[in-house]
Parts: C-alpha cells; structure tokens; sequence
C-alpha cells in the first residue's frame, strides 16, 4: 500500500516495533498518528518509520512510497549513514 493511501484508523508497526493508528488523512512524509511505545501518546511520525500496515483480513503489507517520498527517504538515510547512525 502506498504511504499516501493509509486513512484515519489505519494500524501497523513502525520499524522499532511500537505499534501506531493513523489520525489523520493527509499525505506526506509526516502523519499524525496514535503510537502505543512506552505511553501510548498522539504525535508526528515520519512515513520511513513505518516498517509494515495491517490488512483487515489479519495480514500485514509493507509501506510502499511514492518517487518524491522515495527520494527524501534515501536524501535521511544518506544523511543517517554520515552521522554514523545506520
């Protein structure tokens, strides 16, 4: 599913696996969402983070994203791997 498709409601897991419900439906690199960590609390995550999405028939699809979404998602990485974080 492309990242730009998920709606209000929609769960998966980020790539820490902290579990998250969208909250909103707008399109982007960033989505408010509903993250159940430590706390469960509502706040921003980037759609890079977001490792798989749950389908209502039980399984899970992974996140695919659009060419500018693909292309701001290697610009952090490239980025990440300089600081010596990846």
């Amino acid at each position: 599913m492309l990242a730009n498709d998920m709606k209000k409601g929609q769960t998966g897991t980020q790539v820490n696996g902290w579990k998250f419900e969208i909250m909103d439906n707008m399109r982007g690199n960033i989505r408010l969402a509903k993250v159940y960590g430590f706390e469960t609390e509502i706040g921003s995550i980037y759609v890079h983070d977001i490792a798989s999405l749950d389908m209502p028939d039980g399984s899970t699809e992974p996140v695919e994203f659009t060419p500018a979404q693909a292309k701001k998602v290697a610009q952090t990485q490239t980025a990440l791997k300089a600081m010596g974080w990846y």
